[in-house]
């Protein structure tokens, strides 16, 4: 793709003005893929000054072709799966999910460029707009699907693998327990993760496995195995693990 996507979404807005007008998107200014993915992402904030701002640093960031590939590469599986929204561009403005993905790549490129507290700033800005919060030291791999997307998770130390689909609601969080560089789960390629899962540790995922609607993961899963149901037996407590945050009175 040579900024096929720009030439795309410059037709769409000159077709439809009121998305323009809608998300604040300026198509004399759309003329490479890098400011179509930037005017995407920044027509989500309402603020005028900060949508300026965001589309500024954003098209300085996915000017670099890592984070821009990684993007497009989300945007493409995305269009492949997503039938509803029609097409690249229309997946580009309207496919939730990805727009989580798209902040994702963004604050990610800035962690890694060493600008810290700016990837947190980015992080937080569009978990508050979006309801989907993925944290920038978070390892995600290609071709990413995050359908819906409301309501997802994603801990600092999780890694994804290449060509992993999640539903909204997943949560890849921690036990409270596991300590260290892997505190969130490892979840191989081609894993599907269905609506409102929930997996907690440093916990492996085996490539190609499924993840059924609402479960609860607190022990790996091997390659290809499906798992579903949830998990809210008593057991009993550790002496090590989890009491909250607060100590009994008297300890």
């Amino acid at each position: 793709m040579t900024d096929n996507l720009a030439a795309d979404l410059r037709r769409l807005l000159l077709d439809q003005p009121a998305i323009a007008r809608l998300g604040g998107l300026d198509q004399t200014r759309i003329h490479t893929d890098a400011q179509a993915l930037a005017a995407a992402l920044a027509s989500l904030v309402p603020d005028p000054l900060a949508r300026a701002e965001l589309q500024v640093l954003a098209e300085r960031v996915f000017a670099n072709a890592t984070p821009r590939e990684a993007a497009l590469d989300d945007l493409r599986a995305t269009a492949e799966r997503d039938i509803a929204t029609g097409g690249m561009a229309p997946t580009l403005l309207f496919a939730h999910g990805f727009h989580g993905l798209l902040a994702y790549r963004l604050s990610r490129a800035l962690w890694l460029d060493g600008q810290e507290p700016l990837a947190l700033a980015v992080k937080t800005l569009f978990a508050r707009f979006l309801s989907i919060d993925i944290a920038p030291q978070a390892r995600l791999g290609r071709r990413i699907w995050l359908d819906h997307g409301h309501g997802t998770v994603i801990g600092s130390t999780a890694e994804l693998g290449d060509d992993v689909c999640l539903w909204h609601g997943v949560t890849l969080g921690s036990n409270l327990t596991d300590r260290g560089d892997r505190r969130h789960p490892k979840i191989g390629a081609r894993v599907v993760i269905g609506a409102n899962a929930t997996i907690l540790g440093g916990i492996e995922i085996g490539a190609d496995a499924v993840v059924a609607a609402g479960a609860v993961v607190t022990r790996a899963v091997a390659p290809g195995e499906i798992v579903a149901g949830p998990r809210a037996a008593p057991i009993v407590r550790r002496a090590d693990g989890f009491r909250g945050f607060t100590r009994p009175e008297g300890s």
